[in-house]
C-alpha cells in the first residue's frame, strides 16, 4: 500500500529548477509533519526541508535561500522547488511523513540529477 507519491524528479542542468511534489492520503496529510529528504550516493540520507502542520519550515544549510517547501492543505500534497541547483544537490529525493509518536512514512524516492 502506497502512502507517500512522489513526482518531479529529472535531469538538470547547474542554476535549472526543479519541483517535487509528494501526494499523501488525507489521514496522514493532516495528521503529521511533512518533509524531504535526499541521499546521494555513497553518502547518508539527511534532511533537506520540513514543514510543519502549522506551516513552520526548517531548511538544511545547504538549501537555505535555493529551496522552498510548502503545502497544499486542499491536496494533501507537499511540494519542494528547487532553484539555483547545483551538482551536489544530486540525490535520489525521499518524501517523509513524520509524527514523534509513530514511525516515519516514507515515499519511494526520486531522482535529481543536477549535470551539464
Amino acid at each position: 500500500q502506497v502512502q507517500l507519491v512522489e513526482s518531479g524528479g529529472g535531469l538538470v542542468q547547474p542554476g535549472g529548477s526543479l519541483r517535487l511534489s509528494c501526494a499523501a492520503s488525507k489521514n496522514i496529510f493532516s495528521s503529521r509533519h511533512m518533509g524531504w529528504y535526499r541521499q546521494a550516493p555513497g553518502k547518508q540520507r539527511e534532511l533537506v526541508a520540513r514543514i510543519t502542520t502549522g506551516g513552520n519550515k526548517i531548511y538544511v544549510e545547504a538549501v537555505k535561500g535555493r529551496f522552498t517547501i510548502s503545502r497544499d492543505n486542499d491536496k494533501n500534497t507537499v511540494h519542494l522547488q528547487m532553484s539555483s541547483l547545483k551538482p551536489d544537490d544530486t540525490a535520489v529525493y525521499y518524501c517523509n511523513a513524520f509524527h514523534p509518536a509513530l514511525a516515519d512514512i516514507w515515499g519511494q524516492g526520486t531522482q535529481v540529477t543536477v549535470s551539464s
